[in-house]
């Protein structure tokens, strides 16, 4: 069996200390004031000789597995896969390896993730939650385990979080729909009492309030999580059937835009003339469509480093305050809005 690498034969192929080739290999080079051309030496020396690290003993000795656990609703999903590829980039900057899963926004997959790694040893949490997972994260608050929530939250539990403003980017959304000539905006969105869901109805419903507008149930869709293809046209039939139809629609989730989009273009709809539309968040999909979308641009990478930070913070000195962080988004004003 072939000898495995060690610190020491990087040491003496580089003719320096193994303390040094720690240093660098562990990212610390600045902090022990290792030369930049030493220290690209070292890390080719270690490509050359094929160096992998011993985790088993690296965590024996700081009692961390470097590992982090992330949960997203779904990886499939363009605003979670793009948030879990910053992830992983920011963590492995700090020596961190990720544990994807995906909760399908289903509590009971949630929990038997969590506990799968917690088996894992896995350092903290990020984790986007599920309706009804409320018990499963202040379990894990009352164990002590490291966590950061992102998208959504729960605001009955004192923990980490870092969010965009739903609210605000919505308030903006349905002002700019207003102030495009559209009179009776219609509403496509979750059933769901999830506070991001919750907050971009309520910054609607305050939009159309400001401007002297209403948002009666006729203008308000609402679609079941795991019912989104059954639902979205029944749901969109009612809008646009209603004795008094919109005439506007803002949907709440680029995943609710594309299936709906996609049953607008099958009745025959024209974007923006017959129907303006704005969608919170984007995705790659819509990029193929023939009226480029005015939509909510949420910056994903601010979310994706700062949720990292504050755990890696929290894993680091448990006893740091919880912090709170809420990202301002942006409306991107294109064609489908007519504006």
């Amino acid at each position: 069996m072939k000898k495995r690498v060690s610190i020491k034969d990087i040491a003496e192929a580089a003719g320096v200390s193994t303390a040094l080739v720690s240093y660098v290999l562990n990212n610390k080079e600045k902090e022990a004031r290792v030369g930049k051309e030493m220290a690209i030496k070292i890390r080719e020396i270690a490509k050359q000789l094929n160096y992998q690290p011993n985790q088993l003993a690296k965590s024996l000795k700081s009692g961390k597995s470097y590992t982090i656990g992330l949960i997203v609703a779904d990886i499939s999903n363009p605003f979670f896969s793009n948030i879990a590829r910053t992830i992983e980039d920011e963590a492995k900057k700090n020596n961190y390896t990720v544990i994807f899963g995906s909760s399908d926004e289903n509590a009971e997959k949630s929990k038997d993730l969590i506990d799968v790694l917690i088996n894992r040893q896995v350092d903290g949490f990020i984790i986007a939650p599920t309706e009804n997972s409320e018990e499963q994260i202040q379990n894990l608050e009352d164990r002590g385990i490291p966590l950061v929530l992102i998208d959504r939250y729960f605001p009955d539990i004192p923990t980490n979080y870092v969010v965009t403003d739903n609210y605000k980017a919505s308030v903006d959304a349905v002002h700019h729909l207003v102030d495009c000539g559209y009179k009776k905006v219609g509403l496509v969105t979750y059933q769901s009492n999830l506070i991001h869901i919750c907050e971009r109805r309520r910054g609607s419903e305050e939009a159309l309030r400001q401007r002297g507008l209403s948002l009666d149930p006729s203008q308000i869709a609402e679609i079941r999580f795991g019912n989104i293809e059954e639902d979205i046209s029944a749901q969109i039939d009612k809008l646009l059937n209603a004795k008094d139809p919109v005439d506007s629609i803002f949907f709440a989730t680029n995943t609710l835009a594309l299936n709906g989009l996609k049953y607008i273009n099958a009745l025959d709809y024209k974007i923006p003339d017959d129907l303006g539309i704005v969608c919170f968040d984007e995705g790659d999909a819509f990029d193929f469509f023939y009226s480029p979308l005015t939509h909510v641009y949420q910056p994903l990478f601010d979310v994706a480093s700062k949720a990292v930070n504050v755990l890696l913070n929290q894993i680091n000195d448990p006893q740091k305050p919880k912090e709170e962080i809420v990202i301002a988004s942006e409306l991107v004003i294109r064609k489908s809005s007519g504006a």
